[in-house]
């Protein structure tokens, strides 16, 4: 049995202040490019069992438009993706 597609349904992305400036602070990454990963293939998305005790959390692996090779964390919230932190990817993430 395929696994359903966790942002099949999702309309847009939902953004937390404190997240936006974290992201920045700390990898350099604007809400524009973490939102671009999600539109290029190949995109991995898989269910963080281990993080998933208040909400059920998501992470992705996938590329930019400008190739940048990113990492996020997530959860989705009416119907909207909301990430939670974004990075570059570490060597063995690039490898998947």
């Amino acid at each position: 049995m395929a696994k359903a597609d966790p942002l099949a349904s999702c309309t847009g992305f939902d953004w937390d202040d404190a997240n936006i400036a974290k992201n920045w602070e700390r990898h350099s990454v604007k809400p524009e490019e973490a939102e671009d990963l999600f539109f290029h293939l190949p995109l991995v998305v898989r269910s963080d069992v281990r993080h998933s005790q208040r909400e059920k959390l998501y992470y992705a692996l996938g590329q930019t438009t400008a190739g940048r090779l990113l990492f996020t964390a997530f959860t989705i919230r009416r119907l909207k993706i909301r990430i939670i932190s974004v990075r570059d990817m570490n060597q063995n993430e690039a490898k998947i």
